[in-house]
């Protein structure tokens, strides 16, 4: 399970970055500072957490629940972002309010990135036991601060264009969509498994599938013949 929510982590830190390359410089300095200060103040917060509770947590169906409920939108809304932008390149003229939601999308960053932030912070102070939690938080701060803008502007050279860009945003956050209700699930089932086959059934699936099949070469060999004698 920790694994899973490392990967995760990972994918919601990319899709954060991916993000950011259709966003303005101040667009991308205003989502970096605040990220920095969101960092850097909340290391009174981070310091009451601890390992076993943090284990609790992920342990915790409800709290699952929950997690996937607001990961759910978020990619909703990043999905739509991706659908949008797709319909303004190839559509042309669009509606006033359609070029609005569009633009909200566009400078919305996400706002997994800030318990991701908070998580990172967290193992970092469990791994510098005796060290100051504030230097070790605006030291993050800092790495935060440059890592952003120095990240965002790596992923427009190694992918300068917007059309890849933007269908690798809609690839991960799939990937992400898909792994956050593997997640929920968390070992759960919802029935038990049993080892029976009910040999009819599969029987006549199998024969539904196979006259299928044969109906559909036929029906292509017609037109297909019906084609050339055109």
């Amino acid at each position: 399970m920790q694994t899973l929510v490392f990967v995760l982590i990972l994918l919601v830190c990319f899709n954060f970055l991916l993000k950011q390359t259709y966003n303005k410089r101040w667009a991308v300095g205003i989502t970096t500072l605040a990220c920095a200060l969101w960092t850097g103040l909340s290391w009174p917060y981070a310091i009451l957490q601890s390992k076993t509770q943090i284990a609790d947590w992920l342990a915790n169906p409800a709290l699952m629940l929950d997690t996937s409920v607001i990961l759910s939108v978020e990619i909703c809304m990043q999905l739509a972002f991706c659908l949008l932008a797709v319909h303004l390149m190839t559509g042309g003229t669009v509606p006033r309010r359609t070029l609005w939601i569009y633009r909200f999308l566009r400078w919305f960053p996400g706002f997994l990135i800030f318990p991701v932030l908070f998580s990172g912070l967290v193992a970092l102070i469990f791994s510098f036991p005796g060290t100051s939690f504030s230097l070790l938080a605006w030291s993050m701060a800092g790495g935060v601060l440059l890592g952003i803008p120095l990240c965002t502007v790596l992923l427009r050279r190694l992918l300068p264009e917007k059309e890849i860009r933007l269908e690798l945003l809609f690839l991960t956050h799939a990937l992400t969509a898909i792994l956050g209700i593997v997640a929920t699930v968390n070992g759960r089932t919802a029935m038990d498994g049993t080892g029976d086959v009910d040999w009819k059934a599969f029987l006549g699936l199998s024969g539904l599938i196979v006259a299928g099949g044969f109906l559909g070469l036929l029906l292509y060999r017609y037109r297909l013949s019906k084609r050339k004698n055109l």
